[in-house]
């Protein structure tokens, strides 16, 4: 089913205003805690290629629910930057791996860009510094970002509406990434997905330890439920041994502002 959740299945709904999780510190600044990452090393323009950024939030329980609604619209509004190639946020719909509940985040952020100058742009970008120091930090207990390069993706759209399964996964020490990275090749003809894009993070100073990604897209809510069975069951038992813990969680992508929208 193209995710990793090889643990017992715990899954978690959230409204977009109920947060069940327990408060932590968050002294970081706002610098350390930029939805993403200053990346200079340039892509190469051989094939096609884009670069995944996503970053998740643990807001606190007691945040007013008009603070984490300026803190979405916000965030969508990022979408108008000229670096920017597509931008969904909004709350996590379900955590579906013990991971994932333990570590509780609450809502996403994920965006395509065309390279990884792109994303320094973004991440540079006085607008999207603003919205960080404004209406996240105030507000987050705890902030995790996970990049990757997916080849072969072009860094377009995903329609809004389209459930994704988002996987992150930490390898044992030791292990060798190009495993995991062959068997989740074999699978991805049978997700029956949309879209299919996973890689290496290069981003690890936010990441938990999590050293790869993989987002499966779908387009609807139900077709998460269809995820299991046949070849996939198979590679998920044979890259098992050598992964230390995977977080697995599903969003929808959200509707674009209104063309209007600024900050």
């Amino acid at each position: 089913m193209l995710c990793l959740n090889l643990k017992p299945l715990h899954s978690v709904r959230f409204r977009p205003h109920s947060f069940l999780v327990k408060p932590q510190s968050l002294r970081s600044s706002s610098t350390s805690l930029r939805l993403s990452t200053s990346a200079s090393a340039s892509m190469s323009t051989s094939s096609s290629s884009t670069i995944e950024h996503f970053v998740l939030f643990k807001l606190r329980p007691s945040t007013d629910p008009s603070k984490v609604d300026t803190m979405i619209s916000s965030l969508r509004a990022l979408s108008s930057l000229p670096s920017v190639s597509h931008l969904s946020a909004g709350p996590i719909l379900r955590l579906r791996s013990a991971a994932a509940s333990e570590l509780a985040f609450t809502h996403l952020l994920h965006s395509r860009y065309e390279s990884k100058e792109k994303l320094s742009e973004y991440a540079n970008d006085p607008a999207h510094v603003k919205v960080v120091k404004e209406c996240v930090l105030p507000i987050a207990d705890d902030v995790m970002a996970v990049d990757w390069v997916a080849e072969g993706v072009a860094p377009g759209p995903i329609a809004p509406g389209s459930a994704i399964r988002l996987t992150f996964a930490k390898l044992k020490e030791g292990s060798d990434a190009t495993e995991l990275t062959s068997a989740l090749a074999s699978a991805k003809d049978d997700a029956g997905a949309t879209l299919v894009s996973y890689g290496e993070n290069f981003s690890p100073a936010r990441a938990k330890g999590y050293s790869f990604g993989l987002l499966a897209a779908f387009p609807k809510v139900d077709d998460l439920e269809k995820l299991t069975g046949g070849h996939v069951e198979a590679i998920k038992e044979k890259v098992k041994p050598i992964l230390e813990s995977v977080i697995v969680l599903d969003f929808v992508v959200s509707e674009p502002p209104p063309s209007s929208a600024h900050l």
